[in-house]
C-alpha cells in the first residue's frame, strides 16, 4: 500500500497534491480552486511553545484589565470583556452575549490550553494523550476565535467615543492586539505540521 504522508489535500476542492518543501515567504496554491494550501512557517517545536506560554499571558491580561476606560466631569467607569459580555446578557440578545463569550473569551483560551497540551509534549519528541481530538478541536475552533474582530469593535469604540467623552485605551486593548496577532501566528492553518512532526 503507498504510503499518504507526502500528500496534501485542498480543504476547498479535495485536490490532492504532492507536498513541497517551502522557503521564506513562499505558499503553494490549489490549480483548481486558487485555494492556499499551505504556507511556509519557519517556527519551530520551542519557538511556538514559547510564543504560547506568551498568548496565555497575554490572554490573562486582555480578560482581567480593563480593555478602556471612560470618564467624564469627574465620573470614571472601566470595561473588561467580561463586563462587555455580561452587558450583553443583561439586554434584549442574550444571545449574542453568548456567541460573543465563545468568540472572544472561551475559544481563544481553549486554544491556548490544547497548544500548549499538545507542544508540551512535542517538545520532548512525543504525542501528547488524546492529540488527534486536541488537534481536530484546533481546527474546529479556529473559525470560532474572532479576537481581531473584538479589537476591531473596540478600536472603533475608542475613536467614536473620544469625540463626547474622555477615553483611555486600557491595559486590555494592548494586550489584545499583540494576542490578536499571536494567534494567528500561532494557531494558524499551519499548526497542522505538527502531524508531520510527530
Amino acid at each position: 500500500m503507498p504510503t499518504t504522508d507526502a500528500l496534501i489535500i485542498c480543504e476547498h476542492c479535495d485536490c490532492v497534491y504532492k507536498k513541497s518543501t517551502l522557503g521564506k515567504h513562499q505558499k503553494t496554491i490549489c490549480v483548481r480552486c486558487g485555494g492556499v494550501l499551505e504556507r511556509y512557517n519557519g517556527l519551530t517545536v520551542q519557538q511556538r511553545l514559547a510564543l504560547t506560554f506568551t498568548a496565555a499571558i497575554l490572554w490573562l491580561f486582555a480578560n482581567f484589565y480593563p480593555v478602556m476606560s471612560i470618564s467624564l466631569k469627574g465620573l470614571k467607569n472601566s470595561a473588561t470583556l467580561w463586563d462587555s459580555v455580561v452587558a450583553l446578557s443583561q439586554g434584549p440578545i442574550t444571545f449574542m452575549a453568548m456567541v460573543a463569550a465563545i468568540s472572544i473569551i472561551i475559544a481563544p483560551g481553549f486554544q491556548v490550553v490544547l497548544l500548549v497540551w499538545v507542544l508540551s509534549f512535542a517538545l520532548a519528541s512525543r504525542r501528547a494523550p488524546g492529540f488527534k481530538p486536541a488537534m481536530r478541536w484546533l481546527e474546529t475552533l479556529r473559525p470560532w476565535s474572532m479576537l481581531e474582530v473584538c479589537l476591531l469593535g473596540a478600536m472603533v469604540a475608542v475613536f467614536k467615543l473620544a469625540g463626547m467623552l474622555d477615553v483611555l485605551p486600557g491595559i486590555g486593548l494592548f494586550a489584545l492586539a499583540v494576542l490578536s496577532l499571536l494567534m494567528i501566528r500561532i494557531a494558524g492553518r499551519d499548526i497542522r505540521e505538527l502531524w508531520d512532526i510527530l
